[in-house]
């Protein structure tokens, strides 16, 4: 066999024991139950967010459950701002439940949520691309005399930065 058949050879093999030995999704990136990450945000002494966890980790081709509690909102200008925009672009969308309401997604996005009253908000999604994703946390812009629904940080109000790792 000449060098560039040997070559050849053997990065085929390579390619095929990479394939075979890949965490695969099997044909069904949605593969129910989804796991559950829970993320708590609630109001500080101090008026700021309080976000627990900071940092939710998250391996590619999983199917999970974002669980976003807001257990002690106010009112709607004391709520919070999610932004996870980056996450989002970089996943496959399933299901955004708010209550009792369900929304069924095929791949479609959304910019926020916002928690101005006490309750949880649900996101089911499959992260397909690694890296690490900001996850803001901050005032609702109508609090701070911005327009309803704008988005990105209110760097006059009060805000966390939180992170997904996703592998």
């Amino acid at each position: 066999m000449s060098d560039l058949s040997s070559f050849f050879f053997v990065a085929v093999i390579c390619i095929f024991s990479a394939v075979i030995n890949s965490n695969q999704s099997l044909g069904n990136l949605a593969q129910y139950p989804p796991l559950g990450k829970d993320i708590t945000i609630t109001t500080g002494d101090d008026g700021m967010p309080q976000l627990q966890p900071k940092v939710v980790n998250l391996l590619t081709g999983k199917y999970y459950r974002l669980n976003i509690n807001c257990p002690d909102v106010q009112d709607d200008l004391t709520g919070w701002r999610i932004e996870m925009q980056d996450l989002l672009r970089n996943s496959h969308l399933r299901l955004v439940t708010v209550g009792d309401i369900e929304i069924h997604l095929q791949g479609l996005s959304f910019n926020a949520i916002e928690c101005d009253e006490i309750g949880s908000a649900h996101v089911s999604f499959v992260p397909i691309k690694p890296g690490n994703y900001e996850l803001y946390v901050g005032n609702v812009p109508s609090a701070l005399g911005r327009p309803m629904g704008e988005a990105g940080i209110q760097k006059n109000g009060k805000f966390v930065i939180g992170n997904f790792d996703v592998r």
